[in-house]
């Protein structure tokens, strides 16, 4: 199931901006520089977080369906493909069982 990406990419920048918050009030910046330096970095952070959770979102999805097609195929193993279509009528003969 795919994750989602809006609420985890908030999430990403809302833990962000409080953390630049708190290394720029730790280091004597003053509030304002402290916010604006908080907010850009919460916005590049939503943004690369959505990013990153748009590329998880799409190996999962591939490896869901890889996963999905090699049980198909697997499921396949044990039938012998000559005899598939054996009685089908076909019209061919099969010169290896004379």
């Amino acid at each position: 199931m795919p994750l989602n990406v809006r609420s985890i990419a908030v999430s990403i920048a809302v833990i962000c901006f409080f953390a630049l918050s708190i290394i720029g009030g730790v280091c004597g910046l003053s509030p304002f520089v402290c916010c604006k330096r908080a907010l850009m970095g919460a916005i590049l952070a939503y943004i690369a977080g959505g990013w990153a959770v748009r590329a998880i979102n799409a190996i999962l999805v591939d490896a869901m369906i890889t996963n999905h097609v090699n049980q198909q195929d697997n499921s396949d193993v044990g039938t012998d493909p000559r005899m598939r279509f054996k009685g089908k009528g076909s019209g061919g003969t099969d010169s290896r069982n004379k």
